[in-house]
């Protein structure tokens, strides 16, 4: 089923409310509109939204000029006349004065653990020098919870790849950052240190951590000068004071948790789909006790994992609009920043041609877990990054529907899908009805180094978005925020999708953009960020759309993503972000 460009099937908006039917399979269309709809007797809604461009992602109802909103559910879309039928004397009306209304965003690929102990704690990625050190170490000081420890950081990785990829002579001259405890043990009195450089080689430990793990400079890898520990440890030495660290208390999981769900209502995003480590569903459930979650969790645990939510008789999607168990996460190979996504050919600076992940062994055993998954009814969304491992995992796919048969409701996914071996794979995968699960803003940052690393010439079907999009493959955008041991990634979707049409660097570089002929027009990043995210988890007569009835997870942006230049999409600001009707986000 594509709906990239909208669908024809029949949608069933929930009752209650004002309700719009359509069933295109049939000659008659009925339509009970918003100016039928009577406004409730007394009360009237707890939100209107008016004046302003609505994108309903509805194609039965694409436009509108106000929204109407009561409870968790909009009541009415329409014009302004319309909607003000609406007006209680206790509805709170925000006059848009043209502002543009959205669907919320949903992101379908985040990490939201490891986000929010980056956002509490420290962020290193771009640090190279004594003063940044030392900023960055202090804010994260102030931000954790007393007698924290803070571990982590990743200095570097921007410092380091600024150099040129591998083999270039800057790199071989080059010498990177190396700090030492005096630049911070002054800034962290009150927290243990244990700091890594981002590609692991070299770690920082401050005085208080060496302390714990009563670590000298009789231990093998700790770098001492007129016998006192500089605070250098090699990887192995770095080991053995982390089994020092006591698991991280739960009041500081809080925190990091509300640092992320704060970072994530800035940017409009109202949904997202996360790959969920075990201990993350009693945070989740605990902010929603408290009634501070603030973004809906589609959870997906791993693939391997299935098997027990299957003996324990939960359904696809089991849980609240606020938690789900949603699909299962696998791993097919590995990725392109440390050159092990599964290609045909080699990568140009190693020679090598990738490594399958841990699921691939033994033989077999990743179609096992597919079919098994399959057979419980559950979806599975699949890491796919080379040209081999997509075709791989397609075959796999394939396999899936000849042992179990042909059915309507699988929504399986190629998570990344970065690299096809040509057009033919995206045909191939709309044939099969998977979805692409992609992140635009991962061909901005990694334009940087992937030429050198697979040539020009394969370059070109690299981040394939308008292939897979004209083949008809359902494209489902995100962000893999925060990123990896290399990068940071941004949750604002609005960067997304300036990536995905300009697929220029936020500096405007390349001029025409990178591979411009993979460039997009704003509209299907927008569905792709919207009604398709909410399609991709099944939950399309819910949320994604503007409509009466569905949940009311609406963004008001400051300008309109579709008119304004594609170099301004990344500077389009959010000022209003709702959630469940009620406003997480206030500009």
């Amino acid at each position: 089923m594509r709906i990239s460009k909208g669908t024809d099937a029949t949608t069933t908006v929930p009752t209650g409310h004002c309700v719009r039917l359509a069933g295109l399979a049939t000659a008659l269309i009925l339509f009970v509109s918003v100016a039928a709809c009577e406004p409730p007797p007394e009360a009237g809604a707890d939100l209107i939204l008016t004046g302003g461009t609505v994108w309903t992602g509805d194609d039965q109802n694409p436009s509108a000029e106000a929204v109407a909103i009561e409870g968790s559910r909009i009541v009415a879309v329409g014009s302004e006349a319309e909607v003000a039928r609406y007006q209680g004397p206790d509805t709170r009306v925000v006059e848009l004065q043209g502002r543009f209304v959205s669907p919320g965003f949903i992101d379908n690929h985040t990490h939201f653990n490891s986000a929010g102990a980056l956002l509490l704690g420290a962020n290193l990625l771009d640090v190279a020098d004594e003063e940044s050190l030392r900023r960055r170490v202090g804010e994260a000081a102030e931000r954790l919870p007393s007698g924290a420890w803070m571990t982590g950081g990743d200095w570097g990785a921007y410092e380091e790849w600024e150099m040129g990829e591998a083999g270039a002579q800057a790199r071989q001259e080059f010498e990177p950052f190396s700090p030492d405890r005096g630049m911070i043990d002054d800034i962290t009195s009150d927290h243990p240190v244990l700091l890594n450089r981002w590609d692991r080689s070299e770690y920082l430990a401050n005085a208080l951590a060496l302390e714990a793990a009563e670590a000298d400079c009789s231990w093998d890898g700790v770098e001492c000068m007129d016998n006192e520990p500089t605070g250098r440890l090699t990887p192995q030495a770095a080991a053995q004071v982390r089994r020092v660290i006591p698991p991280k208390p739960f009041d500081q999981q809080l925190a990091e948790a509300r640092e992320a769900l704060a970072d994530l209502a800035q940017y409009g995003v109202t949904t997202i789909h996360d790959n969920t480590p075990p201990s993350m569903f009693r945070v989740y459930q605990t902010l929603l006790d408290e009634d501070e979650l603030t973004t809906r969790i589609y959870a997906r645990p791993t693939l391997d994992r299935h098997e027990h939510q299957a003996a324990l008789g939960l359904p696809r999607n089991f849980g609240s609009h606020w938690i789900r168990l949603g699909g299962f996460k696998g791993f097919v190979d590995g990725i392109m920043g440390n050159s092990t996504a599964m290609f045909y050919e080699p990568f140009e600076h190693t020679g090598g041609f990738g490594q399958w992940r841990d699921m691939m062994e033994p033989e077999g055993n990743m179609e096992r877990l597919l079919i098994s998954a399959d057979q419980e009814g559950y979806w599975p969304q699949v890491h796919a990054i080379g040209d081999r491992a997509i075709d791989t995992l397609l075959v796999m796919y394939e396999r899936v529907e000849e042992v179990n048969g042909p059915r309507d409701d699988r929504r399986f996914r190629v998570i990344h899908a970065q690299h096809l071996r040509g057009p033919e794979t995206a045909e191939r995968m709309a044939e099969l009805g998977v979805i692409a699960e992609v992140q635009p803003f991962h061909a901005i940052d990694d334009m940087r180094w992937m030429e050198e690393r697979i040539g020009p010439e394969r370059i070109r079907w690299t981040y394939a978005f308008r292939t897979m999009d004209e083949a008809g493959v359902v494209l489902s955008f995100g962000s893999d925020w925060p990123g990896t041991n290399a990068s940071w990634y941004t949750a604002n979707p609005l960067m997304g999708m300036y990536a995905a049409v300009t697929r220029q660097t936020p500096e405007g570089e390349p001029e025409g953009g990178w591979v411009p002929e993979e460039r997009i027009d704003p509209e299907t990043a927008l569905r792709a960020y919207t009604v398709n995210n909410a399609w991709a988890e099944g939950m399309e007569n819910e949320k994604g759309r503007i409509a009466p009835g569905l949940l009311a997870d609406v963004v008001v942006l400051d300008r309109d993503p579709l008119e304004v230049p594609p170099e301004e999409l990344q500077h389009v600001g959010v000022d209003l972000t709702i959630v469940d009707g009620r406003v997480v986000h206030e500009r």
